[in-house]
């Protein structure tokens, strides 16, 4: 520590030196604390104790020192330069005031509102006086929200002023394009601003309620006070027992059911049922595992229950007079459950030990409710409508895209272009009939008849084809199975049934009697007899048929042997 200084010696290194003789080296204390507060004391002594070389000055002489302006020693002082220049877009920068207002909708076009209160956002930004109104976005409202009006600078009123922050408040009515919105509060920077800027702000309002939005609210739930049955002993006496039931939905009688198996969950820790689907392979139906969650069954329900819901079936006891329990689950009862009928017919052997401790049935059967296979129905053909042959029709039944019966072509060989012709007239009660001759044509390659009537001059009657080449069915056959006439049926008196008109036979034509010499095996002896009549009266065949040579001798002789001649 260096000494004071040597009298008339410069304060310079070398002239001044160390009192060795000195041991104290400390400072004085200047700080310290009155009446709480903390005050600075001038240091009265040097380090040491050692006295100050300085003068002393008073507070009030150093106060006068310190504002004296040393014109006479500087000359006139400065100006101090202003201060710097800051743009309002970069003063009020990000820099928003808030406030909260409402505005009245009319609803012309409704029977339960007659007006909407609508909740908006007033933002006022500082950095250019422009303001903007947004409507907070109310899920499912129906209504189009978000920004009313986008930002930019609103008029006030007509002469074009627009509006400024100090025109805004709280409790005051803002109208803006028509629309008048009602100030009733705002943030809390707003509040600090307008209030920096000595602008009295007014009590804050309470915000208006939609009446029909607080209609719809749901009311506040009542709760029930629990009985007084121990849940916890049953939750841990019976965790983890589930009763298990195989059972059956028979859905057969309605349009498109079928039977549908199930299997039904009954927990005995909480008195819930749960019903799972049983799915099988290539069933056509998609993998869902549960048909009815996991829940409590109502059995017996409250009658004309007000508070039951109509969408839901989130019902409580009050609502509900009997649960389902463990002793409605009987094997061999149906049960409904929800609607549906399930038939339970099996259940597996914890459940059957079960029901025998609990409640003494030790008897449970097992239903066989396989479904069993159909008896074959038998195809019926429908009847024949008249169009057509019966054998053509029958494949429209068989296949979709019918095909041509088939035919025998051995037959069509053999018999090809073999036709009998018989003579035949209309047995009728007209009396302009009788005279009438139709000429019968049988082809023996395809067993079909056609009938001709020789046309007569002045008779009235348009002749020629009576009809075209078809099967004839006789009238004793069924349309399931036809028979048709064959070429024993035709003979001298027979009477052919055609289509609800009768024939008479009446004569034929020699090619007949040669076809019939041949194959006189195949024709009755009442044939063979109209054949030996014919022959004996020995009448020339009718005009309107081909000439053909005489019976033969060995006809003759065969109706000899069998006694018809």
């Amino acid at each position: 520590m260096v000494s004071n200084p040597v009298h008339r010696l410069p304060f310079l290194p070398g002239t001044s030196f160390k009192d060795s003789t000195k041991t104290a080296f400390h400072r004085s204390q200047t700080l310290s604390y009155k009446n709480g507060y903390a005050v600075v004391r001038r240091p009265t002594v040097g380090i040491g104790g050692e006295r100050l070389q300085v003068n002393q000055l008073s507070q009030a002489e150093l106060d006068e020192l310190a504002n004296k302006a040393p014109i006479l020693t500087y000359g006139q002082p400065k100006q101090a330069p202003p201060a710097e220049f800051i743009p309002a877009h970069v003063a009020f920068d990000k820099k928003v005031l808030k406030f909260d207002a409402y505005f009245q909708e009319d609803v012309p076009m409704s029977t339960e509102e007659h007006y909407r209160i609508r909740q908006v956002n007033i933002y006022y930004y500082l950095e250019d006086d422009s303001m903007s109104v947004m409507e907070p976005v109310v899920e499912n409202s129906g209504i189009p929200q978000g920004k009313l009006i986008k930002r930019q600078r609103l008029t006030k009123n007509d002469q074009g002023d627009h509006y400024h922050w100090k025109d805004l408040n709280r409790g005051i009515n803002l109208t803006i394009y028509g629309r008048t919105f009602r100030v009733v509060d705002c943030d809390r920077f707003t509040q600090v601003f307008l209030e920096s800027q000595g602008i009295e702000l007014n009590p804050p309002e309470k915000m208006a309620l939609d009446p029909y939005t607080e209609l719809r609210k749901q009311p506040l739930r009542k709760y029930v006070t629990p009985s007084d049955f121990d849940q916890l002993k049953q939750f841990l006496t019976f965790d983890k027992q589930v009763l298990r039931f195989y059972a059956i939905w028979d859905d057969t009688d309605s349009m498109f059911g079928e039977c549908r198996t199930y299997i039904i969950h009954y927990y005995l820790m909480d008195d819930t049922v749960e019903i799972r689907e049983v799915h099988e392979r290539n069933n056509g139906r998609d993998p869902f595992p549960l048909l009815m969650n996991r829940q409590r069954m109502p059995k017996v329900l409250v009658k004309n229950a007000k508070n039951f819901p109509q969408c839901v079936l989130e019902i409580s006891d009050q609502e509900v007079l009997e649960w389902y329990t463990a002793k409605d689950f009987i094997v061999g009862k149906p049960l409904t459950i929800l609607g549906r009928t399930f038939f339970i017919y099996d259940c597996d052997p914890f459940t059957r030990q079960y029901y025998k401790e609990k409640f003494g049935i030790s008897d449970l059967p097992r239903i066989d409710v396989s479904e069993k296979e159909p008896p074959p129905v038998k195809q019926e053909l429908p009847p024949y409508n008249g169009f057509g042959l019966i054998e053509d029709s029958v494949q429209n039944c068989f296949v979709l895209i019918p095909k041509a019966p088939k035919k025998d072509v051995i037959k069509m060989l053999v018999n090809d272009n073999k036709v009998l012709r018989y003579l035949a007239a209309l047995e009728s009660p007209i009396p302009e009939d009788k005279d009438r001759r139709f000429v019968f044509s049988y082809f023996l390659a395809s067993d079909m008849i056609s009938i001709f009537e020789p046309p007569v001059r002045n008779s009235g009657i348009i002749g020629g084809k009576y009809l075209g080449r078809t099967k004839v069915a006789k009238p004793s056959s069924t349309a399931e199975d036809p028979i048709y006439y064959g070429p024993t049926d035709f003979f001298i008196g027979a009477v052919i049934e055609v289509f609800g008109h009768r024939f008479i036979i009446l004569d034929t034509d020699d090619y007949v009697l040669k076809y019939m010499e041949n194959n006189a095996a195949q024709y009755s002896p009442e044939a063979l007899l109209s054949i030996r009549n014919r022959i004996q009266k020995q009448e020339a065949p009718a005009p309107e048929l081909e000439k053909y040579p005489t019976v033969s001798l060995c006809f003759v002789q065969f109706l000899t042997v069998h006694k018809l001649w």
